[in-house]
């Protein structure tokens, strides 16, 4: 994968936001010094001006994507827009909406989940849905998550889910799929049991509409990555 080249795939820019279309398999800003350069670090080489908002190692990342998961991202440029953006994305102004393709042929047209989240006590690379009525949940940190989802399309073995995270948590969609039942294709961590031989996790940041600094709102679309087209193609 010739990183840098996708990196390029500006979905919008102007003098205050630049929108990419992030790939899979890069982590979008590192946690640790010794970690492989992060997106943020090779976006900032090519588009220096990114440093003038926030602080390294995020600048003006406005919100997160798992590294397993592609997508809209918002980078700000400058201090102003970037509390702009993350000050919807705290108060759930912002709409977002994902593609995932899950494990299992739901029946169901739509729905939504409702749960806590926190970390997972038996791996710690992992979060955990847990029901507010269940005595370990009060003894935790936990925070309330909420995801809608709606079906796209049905195959065989599968499902494909148009899904609207309400809230942001780490892992939340991944989490909350898995919790229902229906895993995400590809996700190594929470489809335990699930094998299918693909390369990636089937999860996609299509559209983010959210408010921009003229006072507008604004759609952002990110195309499916061909990998995942491919694959579709293949089941029907």
């Amino acid at each position: 994968m010739n990183l840098r080249k996708q990196l390029l795939e500006i979905l919008y820019e102007d003098k205050s936001l630049l929108v990419v279309n992030k790939p899979s398999g890069i982590t979008v800003a590192r946690e640790r010094e010794n970690q492989r350069k992060s997106l943020m670090d090779l976006l900032a080489e090519i588009h220096p001006e990114l440093k003038q908002a926030g602080q390294y190692p995020r600048y003006g990342l406005v919100h997160r994507l798992d590294k397993e998961t592609s997508g809209v991202l918002l980078i700000a440029k400058n201090n102003k827009t970037l509390s702009f953006l993350q000050e919807q994305f705290q108060k759930r102004e912002v709409k977002k909406t994902y593609l995932a393709l899950v494990y299992g042929k739901i029946f169901k047209d739509k729905g939504e989940i409702r749960s806590l989240i926190g970390r997972d006590k038996n791996n710690r690379l992992k979060q955990k849905a847990y029901l507010p009525i269940e005595p370990q949940a009060k003894k935790m940190k936990l925070r309330e998550a909420v995801t809608f989802w709606e079906i796209k399309e049905r195959f065989d073995q599968f499902t494909l889910l148009k899904v609207f995270p309400k809230t942001g948590r780490k892992h939340q969609i991944r989490v909350h799929l898995a919790f229902l039942g229906y895993p995400i294709v590809g996700d190594k961590l929470y489809a335990s049991g699930n094998v299918y031989p693909f390369s990636r996790l089937f999860l996609h940041c299509q559209e983010i509409i959210i408010k921009i600094l003229r006072g507008k709102h604004k759609k952002f679309l990110a195309p499916l990555p061909r990998e995942l087209s491919v694959f579709l193609n293949k089941l029907k």
